[in-house]
């Protein structure tokens, strides 16, 4: 338990040092899931305090959470390993999927959301955070030489990322009577 919690600490922390360490760890992959998982729990208290109160705010927040990380994740990915590839890039899904596990970890702090005059700073500081995390993540993963091009896929796929929730959000909105 002591390992995980300096993972942890480190992808707070953004610590390359220990993405790289995430990525080799094979035995990471199921702290990784239980960092997801973290970070969807607290999307849920977050969806909880903003509006559908109870277990019903609960579970659409948590799923929003989750959807969106893995949308965001998957867009990661193939962006990563495509368009923006460098020569020596070279992807193995596991490692990927551990790595970007550990940087959702400032997604935890999601639950203050729940506090309605917080949400909005509490959505933004997030967000960068995650990002941040996320280009440490993926130059390790995919062997990037440089933090731009880390950067460039990581904020291109949260872009994308954003724009489809606000799609998907928009097409299941009801109108206000």
């Amino acid at each position: 338990m002591t390992r995980f919690f300096t993972r942890f600490i480190g992808a707070l922390v953004l610590d390359a040092s220990a993405f790289e360490e995430i990525e080799a760890n094979r035995r990471a992959n199921m702290q990784s899931v239980l960092v997801v998982l973290m970070v969807t729990s607290a999307g849920g208290v977050a969806g909880g305090g903003l509006g559908v109160f109870g277990i019903a705010g609960f579970v659409t927040g948590a799923i929003v959470v989750l959807g969106g990380w893995l949308v965001w994740v998957s867009l990661i990915a193939t962006i990563g390993t495509t368009v923006l590839a460098e020569p020596q890039t070279r992807s193995d899904a596991r490692e990927l999927l551990r790595t970007l596990g550990f940087a959702a970890a400032p997604g935890v702090f999601l639950a203050f959301a729940a506090m309605r005059p917080a949400a909005p700073f509490v959505f933004v500081v997030v967000s960068i955070w995650m990002i941040a995390a996320a280009v440490l993540a993926v130059r390790q993963a995919l062997d990037f030489r440089t933090l731009p091009r880390a950067f460039a896929v990581c904020a291109l796929s949260w872009a994308i990322s954003i724009g489809l929730l606000m799609l998907i959000a928009g097409v299941f909105a009801r109108p206000v009577s």
